[in-house]
């Protein structure tokens, strides 16, 4: 098995629960609000949200719109009337506080550090929530360095982006690299586009209908430790 010296793991969905983050802050914004908060009213801000990160993944949308537009459409869709730029700020500073682990997380993480090699974020997510949730998990130490699209200006899985987190990682060969992600669009498709080993997080066993090819597959990242 071939093994790896850099590994670039995207951050929500993979490393951290970004589910069990999402639905706390969720919870809590709309209880602070007064609004009802169920089941349903859940599922309509996920298929929002994913909508709305798609359109941002192909370059169609820009992030500032994106995290405002999201909660303009669900409160039109509730009914409600609200400032969705007010709450998007307070909702992301709550996000931010979600440090919530995948399982096995810490554990492949402290392996590959304990081994010697190195661990980088790579992620599209909002820049302030991505900082806050490295710098205050477990996961800290034992991540090298964090690229978030937002502040290099290009989103996984523009080429652009990659070039960026290669020149600022020394020394570094493409074929020592495992790029590590749960999101076929992003991941998967960004290190096929620039020419990197990738491993797509299917914690769920989804059926890939896409044109991305992941190098391997795993639903557990107890998976990784044969890489190391």
């Amino acid at each position: 098995m071939k093994k790896y010296e850099i590994f670039l793991f995207d951050a929500d969905g993979t490393l951290y629960d970004y589910d069990k983050a999402e639905e706390n802050a969720l919870k809590l914004m709309f209880e602070t609000c007064g609004f009802a908060y169920d089941a349903d009213v859940r599922a309509k801000y996920r298929e929002i949200n994913g909508q709305c990160w798609k359109a941002f993944e192909k370059g169609e949308l820009a992030k500032e719109v994106l995290t405002t537009l999201r909660f303009e459409r669900l409160f039109a869709d509730m009914g409600v009337v609200h400032d969705a730029k007010d709450f998007n700020d307070k909702y992301l500073f709550e996000l931010g506080k979600g440090s919530f682990l995948i399982d096995g997380a810490l554990e492949i993480c402290r392996a590959i550090v304990a081994s010697g090699k190195q661990i980088f974020i790579v992620t599209n997510g909002v820049a302030s929530v991505q900082e806050a949730r490295v710098k205050y998990s477990s996961l800290n130490p034992y991540i090298s360095d964090t690229f978030v699209s937002e502040e290099i200006g290009f989103q996984k899985p523009d080429i652009r982006y990659f070039n960026h987190v290669f020149s600022h990682i020394p020394q570094i060969e493409k074929d020592k690299i495992l790029l590590i992600g749960d999101s076929l669009s992003a991941d998967i498709a960004g290190g096929n586009i620039v020419g990197v080993d990738t491993c797509w997080f299917n914690e769920a066993g989804s059926p890939n209908k896409t044109n991305a090819k992941p190098t391997y597959e795993i639903n557990r990242l107890e998976g990784l430790w044969k890489f190391i």
